[in-house]
């Protein structure tokens, strides 16, 4: 295999990826490669990440479990703090019982393939997490895809005599940073005997009452959606993923669901420093409230010096640019001014849909907001270029 052949096209493409190494907390202002900068491409969108009341419940149950779980949840990983958190989830989602996973990934292929089987058809939205798209890939499904947020697509799609049926899409995507119609969605799913799943990773905590996710702001919940994905690294702060529905459906993924038998379970000391994140999210109207307002004011900036945005209802507003090394360009230019916000380019997004990702946080100040819009006003006035593709 020709590794470095591969490396060296991808380079000239300008997808080349590289990590960059953080060394302070994960909060808007970072020590990253040794350089201070304001950073613009977390997910913790509530600050909850560095939270004392989550740090302080992290290490009393630190010191008072140990460090890591030991073992698989099955063989004898499964701490107290996991069986609280799941309880605590269920009554904070409104769903009958919930399941944690050790990681989002882990947590779609896990029960697509639990719940799929040859004879099955799973219908997935084109722009799905790489996540839902491997596990219905993988399952051994008849694998189908509809254009990105187009029900009369879907179903289509769904039409036909396959014995078990399932719809699948992200609640908000995590490129776009749109909101899926979860009601019409389950009316299609409804007219066909389809089952419907949500992965809401970036939606829980964001929207919603009491952040509860794009299911429960629609006005759904378990009957419509029977199963419900959340990841607990993004607004919640802290690591893990869960599944939440029927306590038939967590049974049956404890039986059948491989990526949650054969690892290591979550270390309790995050569970319990999730289950306070939890608390914390749940009572955060007000931060909810403050990072609508940011999300607003950049639009409506940013619009009005002439980029071109992505209907963006969420703390995610893509501003597209379309070329990849073009993405580069600004991404650099950006950081030269102390301003960390990635280049999201392919194959992470279709082709010329190349884009810088902004995602705000409660925990951003409208000064530091001031300082990235002055600096895509510079911008704009240097690269007469651009021309928002």
């Amino acid at each position: 295999m020709d590794l470095q052949g591969r490396l060296q096209k991808h380079q000239e493409a300008g997808l080349y990826r590289q990590r960059r190494l953080l060394s302070s907390p994960q909060t808007p202002e970072q020590c990253v490669d040794g350089q201070s900068l304001i950073g613009f491409c977390s997910n913790d969108y509530l600050g909850l990440a560095n939270h004392p009341k989550v740090i302080e419940a992290m290490v009393t149950a630190a010191q008072r479990y140990g460090v890591g779980a030991g073992a698989s949840h099955l063989v004898n990983g499964h701490h107290e703090t996991h069986h609280d958190l799941e309880t605590a989830l269920a009554e904070f989602l409104g769903y009958p019982s919930v399941l944690l996973f050790s990681t989002g990934y882990m947590a779609n292929t896990g029960t697509l393939n639990a719940l799929l089987d040859r004879k099955s058809l799973v219908v997935q939205d084109r722009l799905n997490h790489a996540s839902l798209l491997d596990g219905g890939l993988s399952s051994g499904a008849t694998f189908k895809r509809f254009n990105h947020g187009d029900y009369s697509h879907l179903d289509q799609q769904l039409s036909g005599d396959s014995p078990q049926k399932w719809a699948v899409t992200d609640g908000i995507f995590s490129m776009d940073g749109d909101q899926a119609d979860l009601r019409r969605m389950a009316n299609v799913c409804a007219k066909h005997n389809a089952g419907l799943m949500v992965d809401d990773a970036h939606g829980i905590g964001v929207c919603g009452p009491n952040g509860r996710g794009t299911v429960a702001q629609q006005g759904l919940g378990v009957t419509e959606v029977p199963v419900l994905v959340g990841t607990l690294g993004k607004a919640c702060g802290t690591f893990g993923a869960f599944v939440a529905g029927s306590e038939q459906l967590t049974d049956a993924l404890v039986q059948f669901a491989r990526p949650y038998i054969y690892t290591t379970a979550l270390p309790p000391a995050v569970a319990a420093a999730s289950l306070t994140a939890l608390q914390l999210l749940a009572q955060a109207d007000e931060a909810r409230a403050h990072l609508q307002q940011l999300q607003s004011r950049l639009r409506q900036e940013l619009t009005a010096m002439g980029y071109h945005l992505w209907d963006s209802v969420s703390p995610i507003q893509p501003v597209m640019i379309g070329d990849a090394a073009q993405a580069m360009a600004y991404s650099d230019a950006l950081l030269k001014r102390g301003l960390l916000v990635t280049a999201i380019r392919p194959p992470t997004v279709p082709k010329h849909t190349a884009r810088l990702r902004v995602t705000l946080s409660a925990s951003h100040t409208n000064q530091q907001l001031d300082q990235l819009l002055q600096a895509f006003c510079d911008l704009r006035h240097l690269d007469r270029s651009y021309h928002g593709a």
